[in-house]
């Protein structure tokens, strides 16, 4: 009887720490040309050297009940609803992959290759750069569908596990742009959640976030910022781990302070900005942290942002013969919108996911450029020790203001929409219907 005692309770052990699946799998997407840097309007910027290699990183789950999801992490500028659909499509078609159970996440990287129709307005290419960015456009694509595939390839029996740290490399960066702007609030989500991915009793994956712009480096080589150089030395110090950056919330966060016009000087301080990332991680691992259990119930939602009226159409030809540059081309796109459609659109489509794992973790993944007081709001509303909020998923479509910062003004939400393609801010209801989706969401979820 006691024989039986103990190999039942043996069985249920083994049942609790291996409910799960994961693999986890890289793609290199480092260019092997020169190509067009993605990121920071103005005059093209031809890569020159790379610093380090970029990455696609990809970590496949499958829960107790079968159900296999994917987060795929990309040092990436963002990606395009054309790119998202395109993604999503092979995922679903070629793996299997449902729309709801796969998370595309970039970092923001400002060091990393233009890609297809990314923030097109920034741009005016020659022919000859148009095709260089096509060239790696398409060989971006098919490492999309490769890694996805190899996680789900290497799914084997794992143990996961979530905690948070704390990093102190984010400064809201509203405050940052002179006198008149230090009365803005300086809000800042310093949380660095957590998960490690273990098999065999072996780390086998850090999936790890920070809510801060990838924009400590603004020069001529291809790396992927603080952000990279923390996935390098967490690789480097935890042989055989594989680790994914996850960005956060941080549409109004900047690593500070920045140097600019000294490369050298610039790379190493982005380098030491990635070790302080990396050793906040290091610090969750080594410390208890929390068995993640199953199911994980995946919910996908989709809201409309309305936007502002935009300015009127023989005001926009008025002003555009004194226009150059990208607001030529934003004035351009406006007017051929009225020519085509009657008038600009006055909305944009919103999806958000939410991924709950069993009774704890609950992620939140938002759309686009969210500053930080949604992570605030989210983790407050739903728990601030297992709720884990990341905004630059799906399109980039625009920075996405909270109620706060739209009312501020400024470049995030504000003056910066047009260059996003859209004809004005968002109305005063963009906090609440991001929030009713999210609502909705997480309690589908539970």
């Amino acid at each position: 009887m006691m024989t039986l005692r103990v190999l039942l309770l043996i069985v249920l052990s083994a049942s609790v720490s291996y409910g799960w699946h994961a693999g986890v799998a890289r793609a290199d997407i480092t260019p092997k040309e020169p190509v067009p840097l993605a990121g920071y309007g103005g005059k093209t910027r031809m890569s020159e050297r790379v610093e380090h290699p970029i990455w696609l990183k990809a970590l496949a789950l499958r829960d107790a009940a079968g159900s296999i999801s994917v987060l795929v992490t990309a040092d990436l500028v963002g990606l395009s609803d054309k790119m998202v659909e395109r993604i999503a499509g092979m995922a679903l078609k070629t793996h299997g992959v449902p729309r709801e159970r796969l998370i595309l996440n970039t970092s923001h990287n400002h060091s990393c290759p233009v890609t297809e129709d990314v923030l097109w307005l920034y741009y005016e290419f020659t022919a000859e750069e148009s095709q260089t960015r096509d060239r790696y456009t398409a060989m971006v694509y098919e490492r999309y569908d490769e890694v996805i595939g190899a996680a789900i390839a290497a799914l084997q029996p794992a143990e996961l596990a979530f905690e948070q740290g704390l990093a102190g490399v984010a400064v809201n960066r509203r405050r940052s742009r002179g006198p008149e702007s230090r009365a803005l609030g300086g809000q800042v989500d310093q949380d660095v959640p957590v998960i490690t991915v273990k098999a065999n009793g072996a780390l086998k994956a850090v999936v790890f976030g920070y809510s801060c712009h990838t924009t400590a480096l603004g020069g001529l080589s291809i790396n992927g910022d603080y952000a990279g150089f923390a996935q390098l030395e967490l690789e480097k110090s935890l042989p055989g781990t594989v680790a994914l950056f996850v960005q956060n919330c941080g549409g109004d966060a900047n690593p500070l302070p920045r140097i600019r016009g000294k490369d050298a000087e610039a790379t190493h301080l982005a380098s030491m900005y990635g070790q302080v990332l990396a050793e906040a991680v290091r610090q969750v691992i080594a410390a208890p942290m929390k068995p993640l259990m199953g199911p994980l119930r995946a919910s996908m939602g989709e809201t409309r942002l309305f936007l502002q009226p935009g300015i009127p159409l023989e005001e926009l030809k008025a002003r555009l013969p004194n226009l150059s540059g990208m607001p030529k081309r934003e004035f351009e796109l406006f007017i051929r919108q009225y020519e085509s459609l009657g008038e600009p659109p006055d909305h944009v489509r919103y999806p958000v996911q939410v991924w709950q794992f069993g009774e704890g973790l609950k992620m939140v993944a938002l759309t686009g450029e969210t500053v930080v007081d949604y992570s605030l709001k989210f983790k407050a509303s739903y728990g601030w020790n297992d709720t884990w909020v990341f905004g630059y998923n799906n399109d980039l479509l625009s920075y996405v203001p909270s109620l706060r910062v739209l009312k501020e003004g400024g470049y995030e939400g504000t003056t910066g929409m047009f260059e996003y393609g859209h004809r004005a801010p968002y109305t005063e209801t963009v906090e609440e219907q991001i929030t009713k989706l999210v609502q909705q969401l997480v309690s589908g979820a539970k």
